[in-house]
């Protein structure tokens, strides 16, 4: 007998839109991050910083979760 494969499911987003909660909750902090950074920049410069700090910011998250709980 032959099987037949299943395909696995992605946990990415498809074109339909649909993503993993994980995704929604990446993206909702990213703006706001964004939106933090770019109020709080004084100029062209601390703005393109801004951006840059919010598409990074899980980095800062994780490292002091994990300082915090003593890993």
């Amino acid at each position: 007998m032959v099987k037949k494969m299943k395909k696995k499911k992605s946990n990415k987003c498809n074109w339909k839109g649909n993503c993993t909660t994980g995704d929604m909750v990446y993206g909702l902090g990213f703006i706001g991050a964004l939106i933090y950074n770019i109020t709080m920049a004084t100029g062209f410069w601390s703005g393109v910083l801004g951006v840059l700090k919010a598409i990074i910011w899980p980095v800062f998250v994780i490292y002091q979760l994990m300082k915090f709980l003593g890993m």
